[in-house]
């Protein structure tokens, strides 16, 4: 049985992240990868959409210049020949406010021949929002 895509891809982008080595991963990206974060681009401009291998490197480097990984946590994950659903919960630091994070996120993810050829993350935004500014978000009651 071979290693599913998913873990070498997990792997080197973890590491692309903590220790900016970046050759692993831009082996396993497509070169027409097709990439979206869910999440409040005005607070954090690494979120969005790309598309190509270019444009997820230079954004994998932004969030490398945002964020260092601590810890992440597989709550559940589905996997198919090449394809993989994932609920996971990430322990981060926001380097410019040397700030502890809590998020968690699900990623959907395809590959071709184990490269990546599209991820969709969806992020708790609310839960990531409170804590980057520090204070719950009080809103309305609704009836």
């Amino acid at each position: 049985m071979t290693e599913h895509s998913l873990w070498r891809f997990s792997r080197a982008l973890h590491r692309a992240i903590n220790e900016r080595q970046y050759e692993d991963l831009e082996a396993l990206i497509d070169d027409d990868v097709d990439w979206a974060v869910y999440g409040p681009i005005d607070m954090f401009p690494f979120f969005g959409a790309r598309r190509g291998k270019a444009a997820v490197l230079e954004v994998i480097r932004q969030i490398a210049d945002n964020i260092r990984v601590h810890r992440f946590d597989r709550e559940s994950m589905m996997l198919g020949a090449e394809t993989a659903a994932a609920m996971m919960r990430y322990s981060l630091t926001m380097l410019d406010a040397n700030k502890p994070i809590s998020l968690r996120l699900a990623q959907f993810a395809q590959f071709n021949a184990g490269k990546l050829v599209s991820i969709r993350i969806l992020v708790d935004t609310f839960d990531l929002v409170e804590q980057a500014l520090g204070h719950p978000i009080h809103l309305p009651r609704i009836a």
